[in-house]
């Protein structure tokens, strides 16, 4: 008789094991899937309304994930609308361009409230311009309606370290404005050209979205920066407040579902895949959020990228003078 009981508790014990690890493994499983799904496609799956959540930070880039991103909150019938969050000083003009058709064509299908956060100027400006209202706190750095193109000359540098650069090239004005020569006045002329193309531009859009004429806001045309109560005196902006007041202006002036829950999207990219991603993920659940944004920053944020941007640039900071 002891032997069986022997038996049976070690069978009882066994059968136990097995449950835990099972019930071990499933909990694992179902981390993981969280980490890889995120919250948009989770709720998606619960089949609750949404309002989706996109986070605009740091410098603005032509983004293709985000991009994709835009689109397929634009197709999902689970967005009953979208709040943007801006917190950049902006970024390339072609950057912003490319952003602000994306967030049009989400609101053709749902609509699309902007909540600004510490800074939204320039390209981050143009894209509150693309959403239906516009909400800034009362001291959110805001505007620098304008366009710049900037190149360091190494003439003089080079000169002093003895170094010659020698070229060919097929016109003039090819790879001009140089850092490698003095700047002349064609070369001049034509980066003049491409910044008051893009100004007019820029310009043309405030004046589209907001209702208002540009000259008629004392130093929008210079360029200058806003508060958002001088923002909102402006018109550059709809409203003082937080993500509470933009949800709130969802839900009780476009009709959104009173029950909707803000849920956070983010783009996907093949990046999330490999070593960057998985160390970010890995970061995120087992030392929390700070952790998995320091791991993020380290790896992949763009805000480092600035000294390296090309082209026409939509973006403000301060002086160091």
């Amino acid at each position: 008789m002891l032997e069986t009981e022997t038996v049976l508790d070690r069978r009882r014990l066994r059968r136990s094991v097995t449950f835990w690890r099972g019930a071990g493994l499933a909990a694992l499983l179902v981390a993981i899937a969280a980490l890889s799904l995120g919250g948009d496609k989770l709720a998606r799956l619960a089949g609750e309304k949404q309002i989706a959540r996109v986070t605009i930070e740091g410098t603005i880039t032509e983004d293709r994930d985000q991009l994709k991103m835009l689109k397929n909150i634009a197709d999902d019938d689970s967005v009953s609308g979208v709040l943007l969050y801006v917190n950049s000083p902006g970024g390339t003009t072609t950057g912003g361009e490319a952003l602000y058709e994306a967030l049009r064509d989400v609101s053709k299908k749902k609509p699309v409230v902007a909540q600004f956060g510490t800074v939204a100027a320039s390209a981050a400006y143009i894209a509150g311009l693309a959403t239906d209202h516009i909400v800034a706190h009362g001291n959110t750095i805001t505007g620098s309606v304008g366009v710049i193109v900037q190149w360091p000359e190494l003439v003089q540098l080079l000169d002093k370290l003895g170094v010659k650069i020698n070229e060919v090239k097929s016109g003039p004005l090819k790879a001009s404005p140089s850092p490698f020569e003095p700047l002349d006045e064609a070369s001049k002329q034509v980066a003049q050209g491409m910044v008051d193309d893009g100004f007019k531009w820029f310009v043309n859009l405030v004046e589209t979205r907001r209702k208002i004429k540009a000259a008629d806001v004392p130093g929008l045309m210079a360029g200058r920066i806003f508060s958002g109560r001088e923002a909102l005196q402006s018109k550059l902006i709809d409203q003082i407040g937080g993500e509470d007041e933009a949800v709130k202006w969802l839900k009780d002036v476009k009709n959104v579902d009173q029950s909707a829950k803000v849920v956070d999207w983010k783009p996907s990219s093949s990046s999330g895949y490999g070593f960057a991603g998985m160390s970010t993920q890995i970061a995120g659940f087992l030392f929390g959020a700070d952790a998995a944004d320091l791991v993020n920053f380290l790896f992949r944020d763009r805000t480092i990228s600035t000294l390296g941007l090309d082209g026409l640039l939509s973006v403000w900071h301060p002086s160091e003078k």
